[in-house]
């Protein structure tokens, strides 16, 4: 039955608050409509909740929500949603209330069939679960829809909208509990109300540091330019891309006129240019050029020229579109990919380059200084937990350099006659500086960490620019001297294949599904790519997805530190292993403590060896 609320109704919000706390239920669906996406400046105009019983369609723009606080913040009572952090924010800006023990049924049902590629909007979750076709013709009526009355055609579609959300978590615990996936989607719950404070808080942005940036790369560009058009000229094979005739007009500075008549922007004119040197090489996009940037000048400097290009183009001017009307950076994480990891975008901040120059950009408010964590090493110690290596144990218990150690027992005699007189490593089992050190030290790291990502020899050959034969000694060599985490890997690997899929540590065991998998896979010769590929996802979703589960963890637990505590803390962005908050100047040493102990004792509820440790900074910017 639906029930609409406004200021004329004999029906009011608290006589909806008293109704739901009386009835047996604890679960209630909650939804939004909104007059646009952005929170920061569109209004909530419709709020519904209730159940497959009753729905109660209150309109927000005449009556207010504050009845409903004790509800929405009840941890007992469990809220549905489906894309619960678009609603949680918009709730948070119009009503100050903060939603607590939510569960969201797109997060549910994207990991339910992770890697699946099934759509998961509310309409085709409902076709796929209840056989129920949604009429979502009203879905966009709500945009600046102003102060108008709602149509009864409005009314209904807000009804449906929650009418059907516990029949779908019914139908999707049913799936959740047969493939023991309850802890996954518990964590994933919480971690979505951390991730919606991120989305939130937003991040204040220098605009006068990110112009001059722009300005810096702009420069470095043209010349590099420059350059190119000089190494056309100098080299004899390339005459052909020299005009003979330069035109202009006079209007044009002297400076700009070129000689040669290549587009360094278009990939096709690039190639044309580049084949010329190399008749075999097919794409200037693909990995293959990359082999020959120290063979040939050109092409370095061509690859220096897209990324300063690049840097240009999506760092100069055009991120500020990315601003919002409080004009902070909010933006959107993907919180379940295939491992677990989460992606952003609107913009993209997990790729915001490394280089400290521009995340220096992003900065605290007066009073206010980031504080951020994250783990030492924290894939190598998921690798050590997982393979039980003892050499890596004992390396990491230590504290010593971990790649130095295993370029040792790769390398052998060749590593102890390559030491320096005042090699550090050979003293203290720490990182040196010797020459011939640093280069097969480079080597096993490059192996240790693409171990991570389920590298194999050609991405190794690539990597270190060796023949595909040296990588695959080198790789024969590492584990040779690594058996236990061969094992392990190998172990990872044949799971996958064998059951077409592979699960996280304990105790989340997330699943990736592979949808390239069938029963005939192994006796199938076109078939031997997917198999390959499904192998190097095998071992490197356990590590991945171990270190995202960990992290995810420790931002639910600091979430609930800062609210339950009321501390003057935020929680401001988050990447890979490192998580961003600004605290208040005068509560920044308690916070670092605890921002600590927390990330160690997430970290303690996978990898359970305690070797895993973080490492907090504090700074007046954000800083890698």
């Amino acid at each position: 039955m639906i029930h609409f609320i406004d200021k004329t109704s004999e029906y009011t919000v608290e006589d909806v608050a008293e109704f739901l706390a009386k009835t047996k239920q604890s679960v209630f669906g909650v939804d939004t409509e909104t007059e646009g996406l952005d929170f920061t400046k569109d209004r909530l105009i419709m709020f519904q909740i209730g159940n497959e019983h009753a729905q109660f369609i209150i309109d927000a723009r005449q009556v207010s929500l504050e009845p409903l606080r004790n509800i929405l913040e009840d941890k007992k009572v469990i809220k549905i949603f489906h894309n619960a952090k678009f609603d949680y924010k918009f709730i948070k800006q119009n009503t100050n209330i903060v939603c607590e023990n939510i569960y969201d049924t797109y997060l549910v049902e994207l990991i339910n069939n992770c890697g699946k590629g099934l759509k998961h909007n509310l309409h085709e979750v409902c076709k796929r679960h209840l056989n129920v076709e949604l009429d979502k013709t009203n879905r966009l009526t709500f945009v600046d829809y102003g102060d108008k009355p709602f149509t009864q055609g409005q009314i209904i579609y807000g009804a449906e909208d929650i009418e059907y959300l516990c029949k779908i978590r019914e139908k999707q615990l049913i799936h959740t509990k047969k493939n023991k996936l309850e802890a996954v989607v518990d964590l994933e719950n919480e971690a979505t109300l951390a991730f919606a404070d991120i989305e939130y808080n937003g991040l204040n942005l220098n605009q006068d540091d990110w112009i001059e940036l722009e300005g810096v790369n702009t420069l470095k560009a043209e010349a590099l330019l420059i350059n190119l058009d000089e190494e056309i000229t100098e080299d004899s094979r390339l005459t052909k891309f020299i005009s003979k005739y330069i035109q202009g007009d006079i209007f044009t500075p002297v400076e700009d006129l070129r000689k040669i008549n290549v587009k360094w922007t278009s990939p096709k004119q690039v190639l044309n240019v580049f084949q010329t040197l190399i008749p075999k090489l097919q794409n200037v996009n693909s990995k293959d050029m990359y082999k020959y940037r120290n063979k040939f000048s050109i092409i370095d400097t061509y690859i220096q020229y897209k990324e300063a290009m690049k840097l240009c183009t999506s760092y100069g001017k055009s991120f500020f579109n990315n601003l919002s009307a409080d004009n902070k950076i909010h933006t959107n994480f993907h919180q379940i990919l295939d491992t677990g990891r989460v992606s952003s975008s609107k913009p993209n901040m997990q790729q915001i380059p490394a280089d400290n120059k521009f995340r220096n950009c992003f900065t605290a408010p007066q009073g206010w200084s980031f504080v951020s964590a994250d783990y030492s090493s924290q894939e190598l110690n998921v690798i050590a937990f997982g393979s039980k290596d003892p050499v890596w144990i004992a390396a990491l218990k230590n504290g010593e350099d971990l790649h130095s150690t295993c370029a040792e027992l790769v390398y052998g005699e060749k590593w102890l006659t390559s030491a320096q007189d005042d090699c550090n490593y050979l003293k203290r089992k720490g990182k040196c500086n010797c020459p011939a050190h640093k280069k097969l030290r480079t080597n096993v790291k490059t192996i240790n960490f693409g171990l991570a990502y389920g590298m194999g020899p050609n991405k190794l050959a690539d990597t270190l620019s060796i023949s595909l034969d040296e990588a695959k000694k080198l790789i024969k060599k590492y584990f040779t001297a690594f058996p236990a985490i061969h094992s392990f890997l190998e172990k990872l690997g044949n799971f996958g294949k064998k059951y077409g899929y592979i699960k996280t540590f304990p105790p989340y065991n997330r699943r990736r599904w592979f949808t390239t998998w069938y029963p005939k896979i192994w006796n199938n010769k076109s078939s031997m790519m997917e198999l390959g590929s499904i192998e190097r996802a095998s071992k490197n979703t356990p590590i991945q997805g171990a270190s995202a589960d960990m992290t995810k963890l420790a931002l639910v637990m600091m979430r609930e530190l800062i609210k339950d505590l009321d501390l003057p803390v935020k929680l401001i962005m988050t990447v890979h292993d490192q998580i961003d908050t600004v605290c208040k100047n005068d509560f920044i040493e308690k916070w670092s403590e605890l921002m600590k102990i927390t990330m160690e004792h997430s970290a303690e509820v996978i990898v359970t060896n305690g070797l895993l440790k973080a490492e907090v900074t504090v700074s007046d910017c954000w800083e890698k």
